[in-house]
């Protein structure tokens, strides 16, 4: 009867590291922001590579008809791997219109999950993107919500990599502690 005691106890801890860890990952915030730092000709250099990503572009139906703005897209991981396309936009084939979604297949720098993204927009007509969704062979597909206008001349996005990584770390420790009390349980009771 003891040993199926500590059998509950243990299996009551699990449950608990699990739905703690994944409700903690979520914890992102979900506004994007100006990077003022964010230095292209660095990302430029690295933009050689052999891995493909698919990046699905939504944009909002409060966007402008169309836009002849010039769009760039840089993403990357939390270990400094980076994609950049200088230019995703053509206006001749009705790129970003309003209530529309375009599909690019860009080939960058292998990167393991994708944990930011920035967008740049050059020229005066304005542009409302929803969401970009970016998918690649080492990390799951994420997407990104913008549903606002993009600021010109200035790189405008999200950065997740620091909150997912403090978020495995505070999920490994609070598996380890949930270890250690486990075996205290175990040896008290």
């Amino acid at each position: 009867m003891k040993h199926h005691h500590h059998l509950v106890v243990l299996l009551l801890l699990l449950v608990c590291g699990v739905t703690l860890s994944v409700s903690e990952s979520e914890s992102y915030s979900l506004k994007p922001h100006i990077a003022e730092s964010f230095n292209v000709s660095y990302l430029q250099l690295k933009s050689q590579g052999s891995c493909s990503y698919t990046v699905v572009i939504s944009t909002s139906c409060s966007s402008p008809s169309y836009t002849r703005d010039q769009i760039s897209i840089s993403f990357g991981d939390f270990y400094g791997n980076q994609i950049y396309v200088p230019r995703l936009d053509d206006p001749a084939s009705g790129t970003f219109e309003r209530c529309s979604s375009d599909t690019f297949q860009i080939k960058g720098p292998c990167a393991y999950q994708i944990c930011y993204v920035y967008l740049y927009r050059s020229g005066l007509d304005g542009w409302m993107p929803e969401s970009v969704k970016i998918s690649g062979y080492y990390g799951k597909p994420i997407t990104f919500y913008y549903n606002t206008f993009i600021p010109r001349d200035t790189w405008y996005g999200f950065d997740w990599c620091n909150a997912a990584s403090s978020s495995y770390h505070l999920s490994s420790q609070k598996w380890l502690l949930f270890l250690i009390l486990g075996f205290v349980l175990h040896f008290w009771l």
